[in-house]
Formats: C-alpha cells, structure tokens, sequence
C-alpha cells in the first residue's frame, strides 16, 4: 500500500467512523495519570517509564481490535508498510495526528516516528527536579501501544522514545525497531 492510500484510508476513517473525544480531556486525564505515578513511585522516573509501558502495552492488546474492525485493513505486506499504516492510520484514527516515518536502517528493520504534535504533551511541563528532564518519557505509553498492538499481529517491536520536546529536544522521536516476526504457535501442550 502506498503512503497516499494509507493517508487517505486515516483520513477516511478519522471523519467517518470514529467517535470523536475532547482532546483536552484525553490530554488532562492522561497528565492526571503521570502525575499520580510520579507520585505513587516517589519520582522514580524510570520506574514511571515501566509502568507508563506496560499501561500501553495492555491498550495496545485490546487497540488492534478496534483498528481492524474500524479501517478493515489486511495483512501488511512488509514492515515499511506497517510503519506507513501505524504513522497515516494508527495515529491519525486514534490521536488525529501523522507522525513522518523516517531514518530507516539499511536493513529495513528499524525507523523513527517523528511527531510535530503530540497531543498527550499539550499544556505539559516536567518536574522541575533535576531529574524528570533526563529521565521521564512522559509519552511513553504510545510505545507500549505500539508493541502490544503489533504484537498481536504478530510482529514483535522495540518501541522506545530517543528524543522529546518536553526534555528540551527539537523534535519528540520515537525509534521502533523490529525484534521479530512471531510464528503462528501454539501454546505448549494444545496440540
């Protein structure tokens, strides 16, 4: 599928079957969540990235679902199209927005979502300790949406933050790297 077709299917979708939430509600809620599990982990920031993860992660598992349901996508054909699927329909049918797909590795296994927006970060501000600014990926429950939601489609991903406006950077960048295709199995003993 081309990065065209896969804009116009996000686009498509985004204004005809979605229903719609206030972005300033999600943004609100998601800084109320954060803010609570700096607290709870006693600014433990890296612990706060654990748990930021595996909250995503959880999403993510449940996420395809609707995504299949909603865009009646196939199968992609290689990990360059599902990089295009994720940035032009993913992102555009749950947060409308369209991160650039860009930095491939030569071996077509790693890229970066760069976003110019991120609504998750709007009206945000980090800590001011000394320590949020180095290690706080407050967006990083998108990453463990990513990996949970890929791997249901049995693809298994590194996904992780390397740079983030809200610690200074130009840019919010997220590296997704593919670990490996998951072969149909089954579970032990269900033969």
């Amino acid at each position: 599928m081309s990065a065209n077709k896969a804009a116009r299917i996000g686009e498509e979708v985004w204004k005809t079957r979605i229903d719609k939430v206030n972005a300033e509600l999600v943004t609100l809620t998601y800084g109320s969540i954060v803010a609570q599990l700096c607290k709870d982990m006693e600014g433990d920031y890296l612990e706060v990235n654990k748990q930021l993860e595996k909250m995503g992660y959880n999403i993510g598992l449940r996420l395809i679902e609707d995504f299949l349901a909603k865009t009646n996508m196939g199968k992609c054909a290689n990990f360059r199209e599902t990089a295009e699927t994720i940035s032009k329909i993913g992102f555009k049918v749950f947060l409308n927005i369209t991160p650039t797909v860009t930095n491939w590795t030569t071996d077509g296994k790693q890229f970066s979502l760069i976003f110019e927006e991120n609504p998750l970060a709007d009206f945000v501000e980090l800590p001011d300790d000394g320590r949020a600014q180095n290690e706080l990926w407050y967006s990083n429950l998108l990453c463990g949406v990513l990996r949970g939601s890929l791997e249901m489609v049995q693809m298994q991903v590194d996904a992780h933050f390397v740079n983030d406006v809200l610690r200074g950077n130009e840019v919010t960048e997220m590296r997704v790297t593919l670990v490996r295709i998951i072969d149909d199995e089954l579970p032990p003993g269900e033969d």
